[in-house]
């Protein structure tokens, strides 16, 4: 596997490790984001196997030691797998989360006391501010939360727009259709409610200019415009079901 790192808002940095034995040919790529504030904050971590590459790719960008922040969207391996070994690696460090995802899981999973997060809560990186954002079961898990980076307006969105692929590190093109052939492809992946489009539209409203995705492309553009396409075509499929 080889992990590339590239700049997709300013000072914030999407690491990306292409793995082709997932759904091949395609393959999926795992992606983290680093903001490199005065208190820099790791989004997703990855699995514990992708800790040398993703670390190694942070210190092409500063020393690992200096992170202040671990975080990600919900509990799964892939995004918070490493989070303890990366605890070990910067003796600063804190794994910050919703207040729910603390009592739920991390309060015990956690090496260190994680910081909980109320919902619309911000912290201030120095340079940069990044506002948690509760999304119970959006894409999916009860305890699921993005990030927004309110300098760049960037939403670190996880799971939502999965497409398969190594696609470049940013497109202005479409993201919808891939992440519906994904849903297609991968049934029940998104947790289809009457509450996601109103989430959907939450987000829409920060009309975030990139969309940092947990696998495939980062999206540059008109976020709310590819947010409210998405929750259409949720709709339509939340629609089909009932």
């Amino acid at each position: 596997m080889e992990t590339t790192v590239n700049e997709i808002a300013d000072g914030i940095y999407r690491i990306s490790t292409w793995v082709p034995e997932v759904a091949p040919p395609a393959g999926l790529t795992f992606n983290q984001f680093l903001i490199d504030g005065e208190e820099p904050l790791l989004f997703h971590t990855g699995p514990k196997a992708m800790f040398p590459l993703v670390s190694a790719a942070i210190a092409s960008i500063r020393p690992v030691e200096d992170l202040r922040w671990i975080t990600f969207g919900h509990l799964e391996s892939d995004e918070c797998g490493s989070m303890n070994v990366f605890l070990e690696a910067a003796p600063r460090s804190q794994v910050a989360h919703g207040v729910l995802g603390c009592e739920v899981s991390f309060n015990d999973l956690c090496d260190r006391p994680p910081r909980p997060l109320m919902d619309g809560e911000v912290i201030d990186l120095g340079g940069k501010r990044v506002r948690h954002l509760d999304t119970p079961q959006v894409p999916h898990n009860w305890e699921s939360r993005m990030l927004f980076e309110e300098t760049t307006g960037t939403l670190l969105c996880g799971d939502l727009f999965t497409h398969l692929g190594n696609g470049p590190a940013t497109t202005g093109g479409d993201i919808v259709g891939p992440a519906m052939a994904f849903e297609t492809m991968f049934q029940h992946y998104s947790s289809l409610t009457p509450s996601l489009p109103v989430t959907l539209e939450r987000l829409a409203a920060l009309k975030p200019g990139t969309l940092a995705l947990m696998h495939g492309s980062a999206f540059t553009g008109d976020g709310a415009s590819a947010l409210r396409e998405l929750s259409a075509a949720y709709d339509e499929r939340f629609l089909a079901r009932c």
